[in-house]
């Protein structure tokens, strides 16, 4: 079983009196543990398709079972029960609160579950210390550098140990040299067995993964582990 299963996807968005289709007949399968990149141009549909694994947008047809669980038919509490346990989240604009400091910020995901304020605080320094924030646990974002932020916004997609971690984007507001050190951050979770799936448009970046989908105009046009499927 595959731990995503998309089948017949349809996406459709009404603007004025045209609908745009930005998602059409899409039929993906991801395995536990796969690192895959999702490219395409501006408008491809690759964002949508990253929201409706996030459980942040519904389809208008077709089924998503997460995990083996069709999570199209559930009620909007419950798809949110399912992103804040089994989904994580990097975006390109890093999306942490102002007020709270980089531990704060990682806590919050376990403290919006009900999280256990012992579990939360293990979890919290074990997260500080893995990804080399000891030294910045109480600075706030604005006293972060861009990389940092992004380290802190990587912890708090993580620290509830998701099924699948969901990036967009993740590099577009750093410099190349900390981009890289953020792809290689997050290439070393995947080894160790977090399902990664990274929006983008850098192909320097999309290369890296081990399976490319392609996108253009809502449809899947190539799937590297399948090309011969999509293209035929």
């Amino acid at each position: 079983m595959a731990l995503i299963e998309l089948a017949g996807i349809e996406r459709v968005f009404h603007l004025g009196d045209s609908a745009v289709h930005a998602l059409t007949r899409l039929d993906v399968g991801i395995e536990a543990g796969e690192y895959v990149a999702i490219m395409g141009p501006s408008g491809s549909g690759k964002s949508t398709l990253l929201n409706l694994l996030g459980l942040l947008d519904r389809p208008d047809a077709g089924t998503y079972r997460l995990e083996g669980r069709d999570v199209t038919t559930l009620s909007a509490d419950e798809q949110a029960a399912v992103r804040s346990r089994r989904i994580g989240f990097v975006f390109q604009s890093f999306h942490l609160v102002p007020r709270l400091t980089a531990a704060e910020n990682i806590a919050l995901p376990m403290m919006l579950a009900g999280m256990a304020a012992a579990e939360r605080a293990r979890r919290v320094a074990t997260a500080l210390k893995d990804f080399g924030l000891e030294q910045r646990a109480d600075h706030r974002p604005d006293q972060l550098s861009g990389g940092q932020r992004q380290r802190v916004a990587i912890a708090r997609a993580t620290v509830m140990q998701p099924a699948v971690l969901l990036a967009d984007e993740p590099t577009g507001n750093l410099d190349r040299a900390t981009g890289d050190d953020v792809i290689n951050l997050l290439e070393a979770l995947n080894a160790h067995g977090m399902t990664l799936i990274v929006v983008t448009h850098d192909q320097k970046i999309g290369s890296r993964a081990r399976r490319q989908l392609m996108m253009e105009d809502g449809e899947l046009k190539f799937d590297s582990a399948r090309p011969a499927a999509v293209a035929g």
